[in-house]
């Protein structure tokens, strides 16, 4: 158990790196050699990886949590139909709420880790 605690603060950074993996083969396939600076975005996440820096950990917590605000508000502007940003495409809507959620989750859990003593 000593073992899981240990390691489940990687979690957040993991699940940036993913949506950021996704996001590049995504754009290599349909846009080709123009998809490698997406990439440049994971510089943070696997330096954190790597070696933990706390305010480098707030930093990124709160700029995505500000972020992630955001959308939510975008999301819930699309849910509510006061702006039709997708259409009429429901399951690519539902996809985004839960990518969103995770997102502003993660955020959380980012600054939470940096507010914890031990990092």
């Amino acid at each position: 158990m000593k073992a899981i605690s240990k390691y489940t603060r990687f979690i957040p950074y993991l699940y940036y790196l993913s949506i950021i993996a996704y996001w590049f083969t995504y754009t290599n396939r349909t846009e080709g050699v123009s998809a490698y600076p997406i990439l440049l975005f994971g510089i943070p996440f696997v330096w954190q990886l790597i070696r933990p820096n706390r305010n480098l950990n707030f930093s990124l917590g709160i700029i995505f949590v500000c972020i992630s605000s955001y959308l939510i508000l975008a999301y819930l502007l699309e849910i509510l139909n006061i702006v039709n940003w997708f259409g009429s495409a429901n399951s690519i809507t539902k996809s985004f709420g839960i990518l969103i959620l995770g997102s502003f989750i993660m955020a959380l859990w980012m600054v939470r880790n940096s507010i914890q003593k031990q990092f």
